[in-house]
């Protein structure tokens, strides 16, 4: 088993219901893993978010379900800019 401190942004952290928090997952969780976790947790709200949202792992962007997690994973909701 791993520990891996999950940060929340704008509509994640409403998702939530929170803006951080250690989770505890198997020691080879993936990005994927996370993603389901996530899922069962927080249901449509998060669904929504992760639609179209982002994850950083340890500080950098990835979107590879299968990539390994970090010690840090910030979710991301989408950005509107222009």
């Amino acid at each position: 088993m791993s520990i891996v401190s999950v940060r929340y942004f704008a509509a994640a952290s409403d998702a939530a219901g929170r803006e951080q928090e250690e989770l505890v997952l198997d020691a080879n969780a993936t990005l994927g893993t996370l993603r389901t976790e996530l899922l069962r947790r927080y249901g449509d709200p998060m669904a929504r978010v992760l639609r179209s949202g982002s994850f950083l792992v340890d500080g950098i962007a990835r979107c590879d379900a299968a990539h390994p997690l970090g010690r840090q994973v910030d979710v991301l909701p989408p950005f509107a800019g222009g």
